[in-house]
């Protein structure tokens, strides 16, 4: 199996370079859409400029594409129909991929090979828990195709650096990376980064953080604006267990701080982070969890091994796996002291170091203090499994990015748009009744709580029921630039509407809706708001994507 991996990145790398060397000339690249970003939204923008017809390039900070399904290593996580509708058919496709990928390549037992829908990991978070190693295989051989006909170009380790516009358009990005730069041309770009980088690069105006009540009337949004009240970040890890072994890392420098810290939060954390209670997201009230690699313990509630596992040995053969796998991504390693963006670049390492150092203090504790259910104290046996991870440290190759800059829309989603009890207040119907705002230039579907993780301003969860909701197109339009589109969390949202828009299957929903529009735009020679704002252009790029596996409306479906 390894040596059929590696076949696989071979061809697919010594494709992208000789697609590469036809396009450029020098340090210039001509596409036709630029993709900037090579995360979840990124490669589905890239699948649909490239199926109609269009030369993209597609830039990625990492030497992963796939973001949050690989290199920020969160497997999916969904709504409860995303087996059977809410997903676009892309999406079902790469969900297919996955499971078959198993099939094709793992030693599976007869029973999980007859399983059709076969959750690898048997994480209790999704019905698709997996490694991240595989997403990137499944998303590669996706692209792939567009490779080999000469329309996609792949710059991996290359994060953009610099732009040039002129009134509202964007002329070029460039991009740096293996120790030179790049000057990307495009019509059209898509800034598919996890930051918005490309906003304050290309002057598109912008918000950051928390709105105010008086900017937007959202029943949870505080007086006054605070921008640099960001969700927290996390940097993400995969363990193992040897159990009767000792496999423990050095002692982190930060150790002592973070075994000590007690999150200082409104309303208030019941604990210290390192500890098996926390908030629950949704109460507030203290919540106690507990962890147990072996899965001997009758202890009742949440078992966190569980809670994000992605191998399953006992999906495999015996003997394949020397142990299950989780994928660590809780509150315990949630980093709120300090932003990635909106600072200096000084000030975002510190942070992203100090993330890091959170994650390994969280696996030393765990290792050495954590209470067991027998009453012991540490499982030595927990360690990193940097093969899942792609990486020296065990640690993912890029944190976990939950809130992004966000454009200064066309039209924005608001809570009352979304939420529950916000659309209960602002219809008058029961729970029962309501149905999220029905938006006529619908361009895809999502579904998600509105899921506020604590935050650098000191904010506990701000987590509350949401509806089935629409992807609007004016939330993917600048209210001024022309030539650049969204494809991530940096679409027309506010922090509070980012918590259900911010999962895998709607950023990709987002990603596939722009580089769909970005390619309708060029064909028809239209701007992106001459589409939205005529409706039988409007309708007849809904066609479009209706024709091409985009959903862009729900059933009648329940409150979650």
């Amino acid at each position: 199996m390894q040596q059929s991996r590696r076949s696989f990145i071979k061809t697919f790398s010594t494709l992208s370079v000789l697609s590469s060397a036809a396009w450029t000339a020098g340090r210039e690249i001509r596409c036709d859409i630029a993709i900037i970003g090579g995360g979840t939204g990124g490669c589905a923008a890239a699948l649909a400029a490239c199926r109609n017809g269009f030369r993209v390039v597609l830039t990625e900070e990492t030497d992963w594409i796939g973001g949050q399904l690989t290199s920020q290593s969160v497997p999916p996580d969904e709504h409860p129909w995303i087996e059977g509708f809410g997903g676009t058919q892309a999406y079902r496709d790469y969900r297919t991929g996955v499971r078959q990928y198993y099939r094709d390549h793992y030693p599976l037992t007869a029973e999980a090979r007859q399983n059709n829908k076969l959750n690898p990991g048997g994480g209790s978070v999704s019905v698709i828990t997996h490694e991240p190693k595989v997403s990137l295989a499944v998303l590669e051989a996706m692209l792939a195709p567009y490779v080999s006909a000469g329309l996609l170009v792949i710059l991996l380790e290359n994060r953009p650096v610099a732009a040039e516009a002129s009134g509202d358009r964007v002329l070029s990005v460039t991009v740096e990376g293996h120790g030179a730069r790049k000057v990307i041309q495009a019509p059209y770009f898509i800034d598919a980064t996890e930051t918005g980088e490309l906003l304050p690069l290309t002057k598109t105006e912008f918000v950051m953080g928390f709105e105010s009540k008086k900017q937007t009337g959202e029943l949870h949004a505080p007086d006054q604006a605070q921008p640099n009240n960001h969700q927290a970040f996390t940097v993400c890890f995969s363990l193992g267990h040897d159990p009767g072994s000792s496999r423990l890392i050095d002692k982190p420098s930060e150790y002592a701080f973070w075994r000590d810290y007690f999150p200082k939060l409104t309303p208030a954390w019941p604990d210290k982070l390192l500890s098996w209670s926390m908030a629950d997201p949704i109460t507030l009230k203290r919540r106690d969890v507990f962890f147990d690699p072996t899965l001997q313990s009758k202890q009742g509630g949440l078992n966190l091994w569980l809670y994000r596992r992605i191998v399953n040995k006992a999906n495999f053969r015996p003997g394949f796996c020397q142990s299950d796998v989780t994928l660590v991504n809780w509150p315990q390693n949630d980093y709120w002291l300090g932003n990635l963006y909106g600072g200096t670049e000084q000030e975002a390492q510190h942070h992203l170091a100090r993330g890091k150092q959170l994650s390994l203090s969280l696996v030393y504790w765990m290792q050495t203090e954590a209470p067991r259910p027998d009453g012991g104290a540490g499982w030595p046996g927990l360690y990193l499994r940097p093969d899942i991870t792609g990486t020296e440290d065990g640690l993912a190759k890029y944190p976990y990015i939950r809130e992004s800059r966000r454009i200064q829309a066309e039209f924005t989603v608001l809570e009352h748009h979304v939420g529950t009890d916000a659309r209960v207040k602002v219809t008058g119907k029961p729970a029962s009744e309501v149905t999220a705002e029905v938006f006529p230039d619908s361009v895809g579907v999502g579904s998600y709580r509105i899921d506020l993780h604590p935050s650098s301003g000191a904010d506990n969860y701000i987590d509350v029921s949401s509806l089935p909701f629409q992807i609007p197109l004016g939330a993917l339009i600048p209210k001024r630039i022309e030539n650049l589109l969204p494809a991530s969390k940096n679409l027309g949202v506010t922090h509070i509407t980012n918590g259900c828009y911010r999962l895998h299957p709607v950023e990709w929903n987002i990603g596939e809706s722009a580089g769909a529009l970005a390619a309708h735009c060029l064909k028809e020679k239209l701007a992106a708001r001459q589409v939205r704002n005529d409706q039988k252009r409007l309708q007849e790029f809904q066609a479009k994507l209706v024709a091409q596996g985009i959903e862009i409306e729900w059933p009648r479906l329940k409150p979650r």
